[in-house]
C-alpha cells in the first residue's frame, strides 16, 4: 500500500486574467518569492507521499514537466488529450495504481500555510482512507465567501454539499458554524474510489477505463477521451457516496482563484499598498489612484486590468467576452 500524491494541473485560472493565460496558467506563475503554486504544492506533499502522478492536459504538460524537473522529484505523468473534468482525471490516476494504494488528490493552484497542521490533516485523512472511506478536507471559513462551495458537517460526517451561495446564504452559513469551505482535496484508496465511480457513474467509469487502457506512455487518445462524459468528481461521487468523511482542517488556505484572494495574500506578506488600499501588480512604474479604494491595477505586456477588490469575481465576465471573440489576449 503506497501513498501517492495525485496532482491535478488542469485549469486556466480565468478569474486571474490577464496574469493567468492559456499558455501560462496561474499555477505556473512565479509570484510567490520566485516560486509557483505548482512547485509549492509538490514540495508540501513530498513529505507525505512516496510518489507523484501529475494529471494535466496536453497544453500544460510541458509546463508541468519543467516544474517537476526543476524540483528534482521523480514523477509519472498522465496527459489528457482533451479536458474531461475531475471525475475522469482522478479515475485515470486510480487506474494507473494498485487497488490498495492511497491517493492524496490536490489541485496545483492553492496556497496553504501551516505545514504541521497540513501534515496532521493528511495523516488523519490517510487513516480514514485505510478504513475504506473517501475523505474530503474542509476549511474553516473566515468570511462569507460566495466563490466557494461549502460542506455542511457534524464531527467527521458530511450532512450535505452546497454549491456556491449568494451573499445572504453565505452569511447564514458562517453564523450557523456548521459549514466548511470545500477545498477540492481528497484522500481514498484507488479501489474504493473506482468502485463508487462505477456504482454512481458507470458510463464515466467504463469510458475512462477504455481510454486509459489504450493510452501510450500515459498519453490519452483524443477520440476515446471524447467518449467520456465531462463531470466533476463532486457531482459524480462526493455528493452521492455513502462512504464520505470530512477532515476539518486548521491550516490557512486559499484557492487564489480571484484577485481578491491574491490581494489578501500579497498584502498579508507585506506587499506595498497606498493609504487607500490600492495595489499595483506587474509593473514597477508609478500608478496613482484618485478617489479609489481597494483597487487592483494589473499590468501585462499586452493588457491592463483595473478591478475593485470586492468585484474580482466579475473578471470572469471579461474573460468570457474575450473568449467569445476568440481573442489572442487569452493565449
Amino acid at each position: 500500500m503506497a501513498i501517492i500524491h495525485v496532482l491535478l494541473s488542469g485549469g486556466i485560472g480565468s478569474r486571474l486574467w490577464p496574469l493567468s493565460r492559456k499558455q501560462q496558467p496561474k499555477q505556473y506563475l512565479d509570484l510567490f518569492d520566485g516560486q509557483s503554486l505548482f512547485g509549492l504544492t509538490v514540495q508540501r506533499n513530498a513529505k507525505i507521499a512516496e510518489e507523484v502522478i501529475v494529471v494535466g492536459n496536453k497544453d500544460n504538460a510541458h509546463l508541468s514537466e519543467k516544474a517537476m524537473l526543476s524540483g528534482g522529484l521523480p514523477y509519472r505523468s498522465i496527459v489528457e488529450a482533451t479536458p474531461r473534468n475531475t471525475a475522469a482525471a482522478i479515475a485515470f490516476a486510480a487506474f494507473a495504481l494498485s487497488p490498495g494504494d492511497i491517493l492524496i488528490v490536490t489541485p496545483s493552484d492553492h496556497m496553504i500555510a501551516g505545514e504541521e497542521a497540513y501534515q496532521s490533516a493528511m495523516r488523519l485523512g490517510i487513516q480514514k482512507a485505510k478504513d475504506g472511506f473517501i475523505v474530503t478536507f474542509g476549511i474553516h471559513p473566515t468570511r462569507p465567501e460566495t466563490g466557494y462551495g461549502y460542506i455542511e458537517f457534524e464531527g467527521d460526517k458530511v450532512k450535505s454539499f452546497r454549491e456556491k451561495p449568494n451573499q445572504d446564504t453565505a452569511e447564514d452559513f458562517i453564523e450557523r458554524g456548521t459549514f466548511l469551505w470545500n477545498s477540492g482535496m481528497f484522500c481514498f484508496q484507488a479501489s474504493v474510489f473506482l468502485d463508487e465511480l462505477k456504482n454512481y457513474e458507470p458510463t464515466v467509469y467504463e469510458s475512462a477505463k477504455i481510454a486509459w487502457e489504450a493510452a501510450k506512455d500515459g498519453k490519452l487518445d483524443e477520440a476515446l477521451s471524447l467518449q467520456i462524459p465531462s463531470i466533476s468528481v463532486d457531482y459524480a461521487v462526493m455528493e452521492r457516496s455513502k462512504k464520505i468523511r470530512v477532515v476539518p482542517t486548521e491550516f490557512e488556505w486559499s484557492d487564489l482563484g480571484s484577485f481578491e484572494a491574491l490581494y489578501d495574500y500579497l498584502v498579508s506578506t507585506g506587499y506595498p499598498k497606498d493609504e487607500n488600499g490600492n495595489i499595483v501588480i506587474g509593473t514597477d512604474k508609478f500608478a496613482g489612484f484618485v478617489g479609489l479604494r481597494n483597487t487592483i491595477f494589473v499590468c501585462t505586456k499586452d493588457a491592463y486590468l483595473v478591478v475593485q477588490k470586492e468585484r474580482s469575481q466579475d473578471v470572469k465576465k471579461i474573460y468570457n467576452m474575450l473568449e467569445k471573440h476568440q481573442s489572442k489576449l487569452l493565449d
